[in-house]
């Protein structure tokens, strides 16, 4: 919703005291002569908070948030989110479109607690981050003021960002004259890589770009074992050790980048219009998408799980886009959330030199009956004279037409 520079009067910033974010802080003072509100948050993205609260208080914030969400993250987005087996354009885990809907709600809630009347982010124009944003903000808060720098500004490039920062006495950490190589987003589920030598989908990423996981290549010769345990649809313990969300995603990120697991190159439709080739590490989620679907294999009505085989893509698109909170995407994860009461278990897994192979699965929700699917004598559990006439009543149609040359 815009508004005028005037009516504006308070902004809350998701802030990380970097160079943009901090750039952005001092350009709302500037611009819009309003007082911000720093909003950072810990998502498991592997660097320090804190520092961003001493830069918030050196550039003459008042009002500071700093959080821990980790748990809140993994228990409230990505395991919903795993629950629906979602994956967008047959490849990509969604790792930092799951985390643009609870920056959203906290940007407003502080908005709310702080009485501000706007919220700034530094997503760029052209990206699918700013519509993630602003969506939810919008069904959050239908009225709110929300304020995009890179929209606006012609600050269009790193040179003039750090230009600005050194005319206006900000403290950034960087090298002078030393550009950063790729454009990275990271969190407890992921992160990608895009910029830079990305730039042309020829080129085959550098080793080096690669933070959490080591090449399959480079991994270890022998096979690591590890065993899931499952409650309605989300893990609780690995190898019999029960976990916090946030403690299960961490440690799957480690044990699956020590063997190779997670990367990804593609090429992708971003909401906004254009191709862009980016490079995802998602170790841990590579784990729990595989692992899942064999908990559900065992444990779920043939019926069910191909339904929600066919909604998966339409709600992974959804969360793509940015519709965490429309009423369309909380109306399927009912569904699903119903769907997961017995999937229950144990998954056991085989990490190799980039491999995630499932080698057991167990419940006391088994749908599983050995006595019918054995092929040794089942002693008269199953009669195999049933299948004679479930396959002319299935092949009636077919044979209706050829009889009439169709």
């Amino acid at each position: 919703m815009s508004a005028n520079k005037s009516s504006i009067k308070k902004a809350v910033l998701a802030y990380s005291g970097g160079l943009d974010t901090s750039v952005i802080l001092k350009w709302l003072e500037d611009t819009y002569g309003c007082e911000v509100v720093t909003f950072t948050a810990d998502i498991g993205q592997g660097e320090e908070v804190e520092p961003a609260r001493a830069k918030a208080e050196a550039a003459g914030v008042k009002e500071i948030y700093i959080e821990d969400l980790r748990e809140e993250f993994v228990r409230d987005y990505v395991f919903p989110m795993f629950r629906a087996n979602a994956i967008y354009e047959g490849e990509y885990l969604l790792g930092t479109s799951i985390a643009r809907p609870l920056i959203a709600k906290r940007l407003i809630e502080i908005a709310n607690e702080t009485g501000a009347d706007a919220i700034s982010h530094g997503a760029t124009g052209k990206g699918n981050d700013q519509v993630r944003f602003e969506l939810g903000a919008y069904a959050l808060k239908p009225g709110v003021h929300i304020i995009a720098p890179w929209r606006e500004w012609d600050l269009l490039s790193r040179e003039k960002l750090m230009a600005y920062a050194e005319q206006h006495g900000i403290a950034v950490d960087f090298n002078k004259g030393k550009k950063s190589p790729y454009s990275m987003d990271a969190n407890l589920l992921h992160i990608s890589y895009e910029g830079g030598v990305l730039e042309d989908p020829w080129a085959e990423p550098e080793e080096e770009m690669w933070r959490w996981t080591v090449s399959p290549e480079r991994a270890p010769d022998r096979p690591t074992y590890i065993e899931l345990s499952y409650n309605k649809g989300d893990i609780v313990a690995i190898d019999g050790n029960p976990m916090t969300a946030a403690e299960v995603l961490t440690l799957l990120n480690k044990v699956a980048g020590e063997n190779g697991i997670g990367r990804l190159d593609m090429v992708e439709n971003r909401y906004v219009g254009m191709k862009s080739r980016g490079c995802y590490e998602t170790p841990g989620g590579t784990i729990m998408l595989k692992a899942h679907r064999a908990m559900e294999s065992l444990t779920l009505d043939r019926e069910v799980a191909h339904l929600k085989d066919e909604l998966m893509p339409r709600y992974a698109e959804l969360v793509y886009n940015g519709y965490w909170w429309s009423p369309e995407r909380e109306m399927l994860q009912q569904m699903i959330d119903a769907s997961q009461a017995t999937v229950n278990g144990d998954v056991r897994l085989k990490l190799y030199k980039g491999n995630v192979e499932v080698v057991g699965r167990r419940s006391d929700d088994s749908l599983f009956d050995e006595n019918i699917a054995t092929f040794e004598d089942d002693a008269g559990a199953y009669d195999q004279k049933d299948a004679e006439g479930f396959i002319k009543l299935n092949a009636l149609r077919l044979r209706i037409a050829a009889n009439k040359k169709r």
